[in-house]
C-alpha cells in the first residue's frame, strides 16, 4: 500500500480541521437584530436565530454576547434537523419591568420537543419582585411565569446558569429524559411566593450537581412521575428544603421512585429533606429514596414525612393519604434543628410508611437532644441515631 509523502500530511490535517469548522454553524444574536441595551425587544431576533439553528442539519451554536437582552415570553420549539444546539451566553436575558407582560404566560423562556439542547453560562433576570409585592398585598394578580421550562425533551444540559428573581418556579423539567444540570445558581428572596428553584416531574434520568439555591419555596421539588434522579452537592437556603411532593393531589397519579440526594447542606431552611402528600385517596407512591451525607444548620424540620400536607391549612381534604411511602433511607445526617422535633414521620393510617432506615443520624436542638415523632411508620435503625428513634 502506497504511503503519502510527509509533505502532504499537514495539508490533509489543515483541510480536515477546516472541514469540521465549516460543519459547525455559529450564530450571534446581534446578527439577527438583538440589542444588548436591556430596553429594545430582542424576542424576534432570538427566535430567528433559533429557527436558523433548528433548520440546520449540522450542529449549531447560538451566541449571546455581554449585555442585557430584553425578552418577552419566548418558546423554542422542536423537532429540529440536528440534535446539537448550544446556547453560549455571556450576557443577561431580562424580562419586561411590567410583570403583567409575561405574568399571564405559563413560561417566560421555554423549550418544547427538543433533543440535544445545551445552555452554557448566562443569567436570567425575570424581575419577579413586582409580582411578589402584588401577591403579598392580597390584590388580584397574574399567577406568574416559570423562568425556564423544558417539556417533552431529551438529552438536555444546563451548565453554570444563574436564575434571578423568578415570578414563579425558576426551572421546570417536565416530561423529559436524560437531563443534566450543574453549577446552577438560583437567587430569590426568602419570602418570595412559589419560587421553587428546580422542579422535576414526569421525567427520568435527571442529574442535578454542584448547585446553590436561595429562594422562597422548595430549593428542589420532585413531583409525580419522577424516576431515576441523582442530586448531589447542593446548598439550599433560604428556602423550604428538598421535597418529594406534594404527591397525591390527584387520584390517578404516577409515583416517584429511585431518587438519591447526596452531599447537601441546608442553612436556615423551613425543611431539610421532606416527603409530602395530600390526605386524600391516590394511586401515587414514593419508594426507593436515599438521603445521604447531609448537613443541617438551624433547619426547622430537618427530616420530615408529612402525609397530611395542606399549606395554610385551608380547604384541607382531611381524609387519609393513599400515597404509599416505602424504602426510604436516611444516612449520615448531622446538624442542628431550629425546633425540638427534628425527625417527624406523620404517615398514612391506611398505608403506613414502611422500610424507613435511619443510619448514623445526629440532630440536636439548642445543644440539647432533640425529639422524634412517629405516626404509622415502621423501619430500622443502625449506628448512632439521635434523637432516639420512634420507629
Amino acid at each position: 500500500m502506497a504511503t503519502l509523502p510527509p509533505l502532504f500530511l499537514p495539508l490533509i490535517l489543515f483541510l480536515s480541521f477546516n472541514s469540521s469548522l465549516a460543519a459547525l454553524l455559529n450564530l450571534n444574536v446581534l446578527s439577527f437584530g438583538a440589542k444588548p441595551d436591556g430596553t429594545t425587544d430582542s424576542t424576534n431576533a432570538f427566535l430567528s436565530a433559533w429557527t436558523r439553528a433548528c433548520a440546520s442539519t449540522n450542529p449549531a451554536t447560538i451566541y449571546v454576547p455581554k449585555g442585557r437582552f430584553l425578552l418577552r415570553s419566548v418558546n423554542f420549539r422542536g423537532k429540529c434537523n440536528n440534535n446539537a444546539i448550544s446556547f453560549r451566553i455571556d450576557g443577561t436575558l431580562v424580562a419586561p419591568v411590567d410583570y403583567r407582560i409575561i405574568g399571564k404566560a405559563d413560561n417566560w423562556i421555554s423549550f418544547q420537543y427538543v433533543d440535544g439542547v445545551s445552555i452554557y453560562g448566562g443569567k436570567l433576570d425575570a424581575k419577579g419582585t413586582g409580582l411578589w409585592a402584588c401577591k403579598n398585598s392580597g390584590k388580584a394578580c397574574p399567577s406568574g411565569a416559570t423562568t425556564l421550562s423544558f417539556s417533552n425533551s431529551k438529552n438536555v444540559v444546563v451548565d453554570r446558569l444563574t436564575s434571578l428573581n423568578s415570578q414563579m418556579f425558576h426551572i421546570v423539567i417536565n416530561g423529559c429524559h436524560n437531563v443534566k444540570m450543574q453549577g446552577v445558581t438560583v437567587i430569590a428572596s426568602g419570602n418570595s411566593p412559589n419560587t421553587d428553584g428546580i422542579h422535576v416531574q414526569l421525567s427520568s434520568g435527571v442529574t442535578i450537581l454542584n448547585s446553590n439555591i436561595q429562594t422562597g419555596d422548595d430549593c428542589i421539588s420532585i413531583g409525580p412521575g419522577a424516576a431515576n434522579l441523582w442530586i448531589e452537592k447542593i446548598t439550599c437556603g433560604p428556602g423550604h428544603g428538598i421535597s418529594i411532593g406534594s404527591l397525591g393531589k390527584d387520584q390517578n397519579e404516577a409515583g416517584v421512585q429511585n431518587v438519591t440526594v447526596k452531599t447537601a447542606k441546608f442553612m436556615g431552611t423551613q425543611n431539610g429533606v421532606r416527603i409530602k402528600s395530600w390526605a386524600r385517596p391516590s394511586s401515587g407512591f414514593a419508594r426507593n429514596i436515599v438521603f445521604q451525607h447531609i448537613v443541617m444548620k438551624n433547619v426547622e424540620n430537618p427530616i420530615v414525612i408529612d402525609q397530611n400536607y395542606c399549606p395554610g391549612n385551608k380547604n384541607c381534604p382531611d381524609q387519609v393519604s393513599g400515597v404509599k411511602v416505602s424504602n426510604v433511607r436516611y444516612q449520615d445526617i448531622h446538624g442542628t434543628s431550629a425546633t425540638q422535633v427534628a425527625v417527624k414521620f406523620d404517615c398514612s393510617a391506611k398505608h403506613p410508611c414502611s422500610g424507613i432506615r435511619l443510619e448514623e443520624v445526629k440532630l440536636t436542638y439548642k445543644n440539647e437532644v432533640a425529639e422524634a415523632s412517629c405516626k404509622h411508620a415502621a423501619g430500622t435503625i443502625s449506628g448512632v441515631v439521635q434523637p432516639t428513634s420512634c420507629l
